[in-house]
């Protein structure tokens, strides 16, 4: 590990355990749960001076026998801080994930997570450099990397370059139609193209048949929106979006009957997505369900409401 990355790592380490040891009392060794007790702030003790070599075997063997929630709180954070200071993934993702569903929503676990998963996505993508640097898996990662920084240019050549030795390799074409349409204005054409010669590589990418939707309905032919939002629908049964688009579609279609299904679905999926509402609404309002479209405006409201106030907020 970067000698800055280890400084920077200790340093966290040291401040978490002063945080957490401030204020408390040494616990009794009358019983086995203080004697657990003793042993975490042992371990935590060891931690704050950066001695993780010492200190991590007696945070992992306390932690799991330990009662009270606090000091579970601050050893789960200390095993994993020092787990990674040694380079050891295992006991530091486990650390995290008890973390994750013992104390959820916590903004001290949620920033290390962000920390700690980007620190280990960032090694293993080292390691492919450095062991496979001629792979397409360096060559996309590259891409993907070009991709988001908004380098179209360097990102299509890179995609280039892996279907000149792999023509046949799912998902490319898929990027290469997205920067396409990413691109201002849109490159349609040459995007709905590279998506169709996905479809030939991997007739089952769920996501090509769903942008083959949308640009078709944004161009409004709704025969080859529906056509291809159905087929999404389809090959990935849990494609949220695909079910609103496709419900859209065909009431833009004038086949409401046919909308009803899939935005259904849509609306079970997504509850709190006014859209969903408002699209079932017309679809029952034009097929006489009076009562139900009635039903499906009055959610719509309540979940255009409870929207709004989450962005006040």
């Amino acid at each position: 590990m970067p000698r800055l990355l280890r400084i920077c790592l200790c340093t966290l380490i040291l401040a978490s355990s002063n945080t957490l040891l401030a204020g408390q009392a040494p616990a009794s060794s009358s019983s086995p749960s203080a004697s657990n007790s003793s042993s975490a702030e042992r371990g935590l003790a060891l931690a704050q001076k950066g001695r993780c070599r010492e200190a991590l075997p007696i945070l992992k063997k306390s932690t799991p026998l330990l009662q009270e929630k606090e000091l579970r709180y601050q050893t789960l954070m200390a095993t994993a801080r020092c787990a990674m200071s040694l380079e050891q993934t295992e006991p530091a993702v486990e650390a995290l994930l008890r973390l994750s569903r013992e104390f959820p929503h916590d903004p001290e676990v949620l920033y290390t997570e962000t920390h700690f998963y980007s620190q280990l996505a960032t090694r293993a993508s080292q390691e492919l450099a450095a062991t496979a640097p001629t792979s397409h898996q360096t060559e996309q990662l590259e891409g993907e990397a070009y991709e988001s920084q908004e380098k179209w240019d360097a990102a299509m050549a890179e995609y280039q370059k892996i279907l000149g030795q792999y023509p046949n390799l799912p998902s490319i074409h898929y990027r290469i139609a997205r920067i396409h349409l990413s691109k201002s204005p849109p490159e349609t054409e040459q995007g709905k193209a590279e998506l169709e010669e996905e479809l030939k590589v991997d007739p089952a990418n769920a996501s090509a048949e769903f942008m083959l939707g949308e640009l078709a309905r944004q161009a409004g032919q709704w025969d080859e929106a529906i056509r291809h939002f159905s087929r999404a629908a389809e090959l990935d049964e849990g494609f949220q979006e695909a079910y609103l688009a496709l419900g859209m579609s065909l009431n833009s279609a004038g086949k409401f009957a046919e909308a009803v299904k899939p935005l259904q679905s849509y609306v079970k999926m997504q509850p709190g997505d006014p859209a969903g509402h408002y699209q079932l609404a017309t679809a029952y309002a034009r097929t006489g369900r009076k009562q139900e479209a009635a039903r499906e405006m009055t959610l719509q409201q309540e979940a255009a409401t409870k929207a709004s106030r989450a962005q006040t907020h």
